[in-house]
Protein backbone atom coordinates (compact mmCIF):
# COMPACT_ATOMS: atom_id res chain seq x y z
CA UNK A 1 0.00 0.00 0.00
CA UNK A 2 0.76 3.80 -0.16
CA UNK A 3 1.14 6.27 2.46
CA UNK A 4 -2.37 8.45 2.20
CA UNK A 5 -1.08 11.14 4.43
CA UNK A 6 2.24 12.39 5.72
CA UNK A 7 3.02 11.14 9.10
CA UNK A 8 2.88 14.23 12.11
CA UNK A 9 6.51 14.11 13.99
CA UNK A 10 6.06 14.73 17.66
CA UNK A 11 2.32 15.07 17.65
CA UNK A 12 0.12 12.58 19.82
CA UNK A 13 3.40 11.54 22.10
CA UNK A 14 2.06 11.97 25.45
CA UNK A 15 0.72 8.63 27.73
CA UNK A 16 -2.76 8.85 27.93
CA UNK A 17 -2.96 5.34 30.79
CA UNK A 18 -6.97 6.48 31.43
CA UNK A 19 -8.01 6.46 27.84
CA UNK A 20 -8.44 2.54 27.30
CA UNK A 21 -11.73 0.54 26.79
CA UNK A 22 -12.71 -1.16 30.36
CA UNK A 23 -11.50 -4.64 28.81
CA UNK A 24 -8.02 -3.73 28.82
CA UNK A 25 -8.25 -2.59 32.56
CA UNK A 26 -6.43 -5.63 33.90
CA UNK A 27 -3.45 -5.14 31.71
CA UNK A 28 -3.20 -1.57 32.91
CA UNK A 29 -3.75 -2.63 36.57
CA UNK A 30 -0.47 -5.08 35.75
CA UNK A 31 1.60 -2.72 34.49
CA UNK A 32 0.79 0.13 36.94
CA UNK A 33 1.81 -2.84 39.54
CA UNK A 34 5.12 -3.55 37.85
CA UNK A 35 4.15 -7.00 37.82
CA UNK A 36 4.54 -7.27 33.44
CA UNK A 37 8.34 -5.69 34.15
CA UNK A 38 9.71 -8.87 36.28
CA UNK A 39 7.80 -11.03 33.65
CA UNK A 40 9.83 -9.78 31.03
CA UNK A 41 13.29 -8.97 32.69
CA UNK A 42 12.73 -12.35 33.82
CA UNK A 43 12.40 -13.80 30.17
CA UNK A 44 14.10 -11.18 28.21
CA UNK A 45 17.58 -10.62 30.41
CA UNK A 46 20.38 -9.93 27.80
CA UNK A 47 23.10 -12.60 27.35
CA UNK A 48 25.30 -9.38 26.99
CA UNK A 49 26.48 -6.30 28.52
CA UNK A 50 23.44 -3.59 27.41
CA UNK A 51 24.82 -1.62 24.62
CA UNK A 52 22.90 1.76 24.36
CA UNK A 53 24.39 3.28 21.55
CA UNK A 54 21.38 1.28 19.31
CA UNK A 55 18.39 2.10 20.97
CA UNK A 56 14.73 1.25 19.71
CA UNK A 57 11.06 1.29 20.37
CA UNK A 58 8.15 -0.79 19.31
CA UNK A 59 4.66 -0.24 19.22
CA UNK A 60 2.33 -2.47 20.70
CA UNK A 61 -0.67 -1.50 19.42
CA UNK A 62 -3.85 -3.51 20.96
CA UNK A 63 -7.22 -3.52 18.97
CA UNK A 64 -10.91 -4.36 19.76
CA UNK A 65 -14.01 -3.31 20.46
CA UNK A 66 -14.38 0.35 22.73
CA UNK A 67 -17.54 -0.26 24.37
CA UNK A 68 -16.86 -3.94 25.15
CA UNK A 69 -16.41 -4.54 29.03
CA UNK A 70 -14.22 -8.31 28.58
CA UNK A 71 -12.00 -9.09 25.89
CA UNK A 72 -14.05 -8.78 22.32
CA UNK A 73 -13.70 -10.97 19.83
CA UNK A 74 -12.47 -8.83 17.06
CA UNK A 75 -9.36 -8.24 20.06
CA UNK A 76 -6.06 -7.94 17.94
CA UNK A 77 -2.40 -6.73 17.92
CA UNK A 78 -0.42 -5.64 14.85
CA UNK A 79 2.36 -7.61 14.06
CA UNK A 80 4.58 -7.53 10.77
CA UNK A 81 6.59 -9.94 9.31
CA UNK A 82 10.25 -8.56 8.45
CA UNK A 83 12.10 -8.66 5.05
CA UNK A 84 14.47 -11.93 4.68
CA UNK A 85 16.60 -9.96 3.32
CA UNK A 86 17.43 -7.74 6.18
CA UNK A 87 20.61 -7.67 8.26
CA UNK A 88 18.98 -7.75 11.42
CA UNK A 89 16.28 -9.96 13.09
CA UNK A 90 15.52 -11.27 9.18
CA UNK A 91 12.64 -13.14 8.74
CA UNK A 92 11.02 -12.58 12.38
CA UNK A 93 8.03 -11.44 13.12
CA UNK A 94 7.95 -8.50 14.62
CA UNK A 95 5.63 -5.60 16.88
CA UNK A 96 5.95 -2.11 14.09
CA UNK A 97 9.53 -1.09 15.62
CA UNK A 98 13.14 0.49 14.90
CA UNK A 99 15.37 2.33 15.57
CA UNK A 100 15.31 5.83 17.76
CA UNK A 101 16.37 8.89 15.77
CA UNK A 102 18.39 12.18 17.74
CA UNK A 103 15.07 14.10 15.79
CA UNK A 104 12.48 12.03 17.66
CA UNK A 105 10.82 13.69 20.15
CA UNK A 106 10.65 10.29 22.93
CA UNK A 107 10.12 6.46 22.25
CA UNK A 108 6.47 7.05 21.96
CA UNK A 109 7.78 9.23 18.83
CA UNK A 110 9.87 6.81 17.48
CA UNK A 111 7.19 4.45 18.06
CA UNK A 112 4.54 5.77 15.88
CA UNK A 113 6.11 7.43 13.24
CA UNK A 114 8.09 3.76 12.69
CA UNK A 115 4.97 2.09 12.59
CA UNK A 116 3.86 4.79 9.85
CA UNK A 117 7.20 3.92 7.83
CA UNK A 118 6.35 0.23 7.58
CA UNK A 119 2.52 -0.12 8.18
CA UNK A 120 0.94 3.26 6.81
CA UNK A 121 -0.36 3.66 10.25
CA UNK A 122 -1.93 7.23 11.29
CA UNK A 123 -0.67 8.31 14.51
CA UNK A 124 -3.64 10.14 14.91
CA UNK A 125 -5.72 7.27 15.28
CA UNK A 126 -3.64 5.65 18.45
CA UNK A 127 -3.77 6.46 21.86
CA UNK A 128 -0.42 5.93 23.88
CA UNK A 129 -1.35 4.18 26.54
CA UNK A 130 1.86 3.25 28.50
CA UNK A 131 5.87 3.14 28.29
CA UNK A 132 7.13 -0.71 29.39
CA UNK A 133 10.55 -0.32 31.39
CA UNK A 134 13.33 -0.94 28.78
CA UNK A 135 13.83 -4.66 28.08
CA UNK A 136 16.68 -5.74 25.91
CA UNK A 137 17.53 -7.89 22.95
CA UNK A 138 19.19 -11.03 24.16
CA UNK A 139 21.73 -11.15 21.83
CA UNK A 140 23.05 -7.71 21.32
CA UNK A 141 22.20 -6.01 24.69
CA UNK A 142 20.27 -3.38 22.48
CA UNK A 143 17.47 -1.85 25.14
CA UNK A 144 14.08 -1.73 23.50
CA UNK A 145 11.25 0.22 24.66
CA UNK A 146 7.70 -0.77 24.78
CA UNK A 147 5.12 1.48 24.04
CA UNK A 148 1.61 0.01 24.68
CA UNK A 149 -1.13 1.70 23.00
CA UNK A 150 -4.65 1.26 21.55
CA UNK A 151 -6.73 2.03 18.86
CA UNK A 152 -10.16 0.37 17.63
CA UNK A 153 -9.75 -0.98 14.82
CA UNK A 154 -6.25 -1.09 12.07
CA UNK A 155 -8.28 -0.61 8.67
CA UNK A 156 -5.75 1.03 6.41
CA UNK A 157 -2.73 -0.52 7.32
CA UNK A 158 -0.59 -2.86 5.57
CA UNK A 159 2.66 -3.15 3.07
CA UNK A 160 4.31 -0.37 3.02
CA UNK A 161 7.91 -1.12 1.90
CA UNK A 162 7.94 -4.84 1.04
CA UNK A 163 12.07 -4.77 1.65
CA UNK A 164 11.50 -3.94 5.28
CA UNK A 165 8.52 -5.46 5.93
CA UNK A 166 6.58 -7.86 3.84
CA UNK A 167 3.68 -8.73 5.81
CA UNK A 168 1.54 -6.29 7.86
CA UNK A 169 -1.18 -8.21 9.82
CA UNK A 170 -3.38 -8.22 12.61
CA UNK A 171 -3.55 -11.29 14.63
CA UNK A 172 -6.66 -11.85 17.05
CA UNK A 173 -6.16 -12.82 21.00
CA UNK A 174 -7.99 -15.46 20.65
CA UNK A 175 -5.73 -17.03 18.45
CA UNK A 176 -2.64 -16.47 20.32
CA UNK A 177 -4.28 -17.42 23.59
CA UNK A 178 -5.14 -20.99 21.81
CA UNK A 179 -3.43 -23.81 23.26
CA UNK A 180 -2.75 -25.53 20.09
CA UNK A 181 -0.82 -22.33 19.21
CA UNK A 182 1.62 -22.26 21.58
CA UNK A 183 4.93 -24.02 22.44
CA UNK A 184 8.07 -23.58 24.14
CA UNK A 185 11.30 -23.05 21.81
CA UNK A 186 14.52 -24.19 22.89
CA UNK A 187 17.98 -23.44 21.68
CA UNK A 188 21.26 -24.85 23.61
CA UNK A 189 20.38 -24.16 27.25
CA UNK A 190 17.83 -21.04 26.86
CA UNK A 191 13.98 -21.96 26.46
CA UNK A 192 11.39 -19.14 25.18
CA UNK A 193 7.30 -18.96 24.63
CA UNK A 194 6.84 -19.14 20.94
CA UNK A 195 3.65 -19.11 18.92
CA UNK A 196 2.71 -20.96 15.87
CA UNK A 197 0.58 -18.73 14.17
CA UNK A 198 -0.02 -18.82 10.08
CA UNK A 199 3.04 -21.29 9.57
CA UNK A 200 4.96 -18.41 10.65
CA UNK A 201 7.25 -18.73 14.61
CA UNK A 202 6.49 -15.68 16.94
CA UNK A 203 9.92 -16.09 19.08
CA UNK A 204 12.53 -14.59 20.63
CA UNK A 205 11.41 -10.79 21.73
CA UNK A 206 8.32 -11.05 20.45
CA UNK A 207 7.11 -14.04 21.90
CA UNK A 208 8.27 -12.84 25.16
CA UNK A 209 6.31 -9.82 25.22
CA UNK A 210 3.21 -11.99 23.60
CA UNK A 211 3.22 -14.24 26.53
CA UNK A 212 3.50 -11.49 28.92
CA UNK A 213 0.87 -9.69 27.88
CA UNK A 214 -1.67 -12.52 27.38
CA UNK A 215 -0.50 -14.10 30.99
CA UNK A 216 -1.15 -10.78 32.82
CA UNK A 217 -4.20 -9.74 31.11
CA UNK A 218 -5.45 -13.06 32.21
CA UNK A 219 -6.18 -13.64 28.63
CA UNK A 220 -4.39 -17.26 28.44
CA UNK A 221 -5.48 -20.79 28.76
CA UNK A 222 -3.71 -23.41 30.33
CA UNK A 223 -1.27 -24.79 27.27
CA UNK A 224 1.66 -27.42 27.32
CA UNK A 225 4.41 -25.70 28.73
CA UNK A 226 6.26 -28.90 29.35
CA UNK A 227 7.33 -29.86 25.76
CA UNK A 228 10.24 -28.41 24.44
CA UNK A 229 11.12 -28.12 20.50
CA UNK A 230 14.20 -26.93 18.41
CA UNK A 231 14.14 -23.42 17.37
CA UNK A 232 16.25 -24.63 14.61
CA UNK A 233 13.49 -26.82 13.65
CA UNK A 234 10.74 -25.05 14.60
CA UNK A 235 12.15 -22.44 12.28
CA UNK A 236 12.77 -24.75 8.88
CA UNK A 237 9.55 -25.77 9.19
CA UNK A 238 8.07 -22.32 8.98
CA UNK A 239 7.21 -19.74 6.58
CA UNK A 240 9.57 -17.34 8.80
CA UNK A 241 12.52 -17.56 6.04
CA UNK A 242 14.82 -16.18 8.79
CA UNK A 243 17.91 -16.69 6.48
CA UNK A 244 20.92 -15.14 9.08
CA UNK A 245 19.48 -17.34 11.87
Amino acid sequence: MNHHFNDSPGQNIKLEPNRHPQWLSPLMREIRSGNVNHTLEQSLEPMVPVNRTKQSAVLILLQGEASASVLPKDASVLLTHRSPHLRAHSGQIAFPGGRIDPTDRNPVDAALREAWEETGLNRATVTPLAQLPEVHIRVTGNPVHPIVAYRENLDGVGVVNPVEADAVFSVPIGELAAPENRLVVSKGAWRGPAFRIRDYIIWGFTGGMLNALLTHAGWDMPWDEDTYYDLAEMIAASRNNERHF
